[in-house]
């Protein structure tokens, strides 16, 4: 008779396979190669049938292994963290982990706060889109042996992986393809870079790279939901005499939705005004003659975060050096650049 689904345990399961105790625990236990292929058929039948799950919390705690991985997101509705997301959930299913995920909501204390909780889960690993700077209590983790990849961010004091987008390749590629189509005036469009490294390295390389190329730039750097003064800034820019093309080059999904809603407010035609975003979302084929963006191989760049996590748990996470793994930008041309 088929037991209770609520008090299946690996000894029933066992006797339902006709298997050893030890052998069902193998096969729930990341050590299925170590049994046949017809043994592990006949636990997975008896486990299907009992309606049997692991406890893996308390697997974690008796054997040291949670098989859960912490992800931290600094913006749970920026559609980059939704696709990272994605592809560090992937990689997470091939290993046999599972994905806790927290979202900060750009709250430091929050943050901090989350890593306490992802700590106390015993995480084997942690992939982290920083939103502040908890500098100490990271390092304190990597002091307790915990592996850790930075995504997308970096904080200065902490040593660990960090895997994201080569900023300063991205914006060479926006600006040669705006200058490629003549546009001559560019206004860069980016939330505030003080907290965030990849802001922080946009802005720069865009400031280097006008001034290398002979452009006429400059920068809108606010929170872009204070609306009013951004569509001041835009307004201003549109407006100012001159006969050279102008463009708007945005730093992120949320810059390129601002500027397009302004954009609009202010009747500008894409392409005449050049509209290049950085992140390629859903919808920027859609608006007008579609907008330019440069997309971030994000499932890569996910993937990757895992990998790195599980060099450095391989390797004890003191003998492997961290790296930098910088994934490259690619261009997608759309109307919103042709002049």
């Amino acid at each position: 008779m088929p037991t209770d689904h609520k008090h299946s345990t690996i000894l029933e399961v066992a006797r339902e396979a006709g298997a050893s105790k030890t052998s069902v625990s193998r096969y729930f236990g990341g050590e299925r190669a170590r049994l046949s292929r017809e043994l592990q058929c006949r636990i997975a039948d008896a486990s299907r049938r009992l309606g049997y799950r692991p406890n893996q919390m308390a697997r974690g705690l008796k054997g040291g292994r949670s098989r859960l991985l912490g992800m931290l997101v600094a913006d749970i509705r920026n559609p980059f963290s939704v696709a990272v997301m994605h592809g560090v959930e992937q990689a997470c299913r091939e290993h046999g982990l599972s994905l806790l995920v927290c979202n900060t909501d750009n709250d430091p204390a929050q943050e901090r706060a989350h890593l306490a909780l992802l700590a106390s889960y015993r995480v084997e690993g942690l992939v982290i889109n920083a939103a502040g700077s908890p500098d100490r209590e990271l390092q304190a983790l990597v002091e307790q042996g915990m592996p850790l990849v930075m995504l997308d961010r970096e904080l200065g004091e902490v040593e660990a992986e960090v895997v994201g987008l080569d900023n300063a390749r991205a914006l060479d590629l926006a600006l040669d393809h705006l200058q490629a189509q003549g546009y001559g005036e560019l206004l860069y469009l980016s939330e505030p870079p003080e907290q965030a490294s990849p802001r922080q390295a946009r802005l720069k390389r865009f400031q280097q790279g006008v001034a290398a190329r002979g452009l006429a730039g400059e920068a809108y750097c606010q929170p872009l939901d204070e609306q009013e003064a951004l569509h001041c800034t835009i307004g201003d820019f549109l407006a100012c005499p001159g006969t050279t093309p102008r463009a708007l080059l945005c730093a992120n999904g949320k810059a390129t939705l601002a500027a397009t809603r302004a954009l609009q407010a202010h009747g500008a035609r894409l392409g005449d005004t050049g509209l290049l975003g950085i992140d390629e979302l859903d919808w920027c084929a859609l608006v007008g003659p579609g907008i330019t963006t440069l997309a971030q191989p994000t499932e890569a760049i996910g993937r990757a975060a895992v990998e790195c996590l599980m060099r450095r748990r391989e390797s004890g996470n003191h003998t492997t050096p961290s790296r930098r793994v910088h994934f490259q930008a690619s261009l997608i041309p759309r109307g919103s650049t042709c002049r």
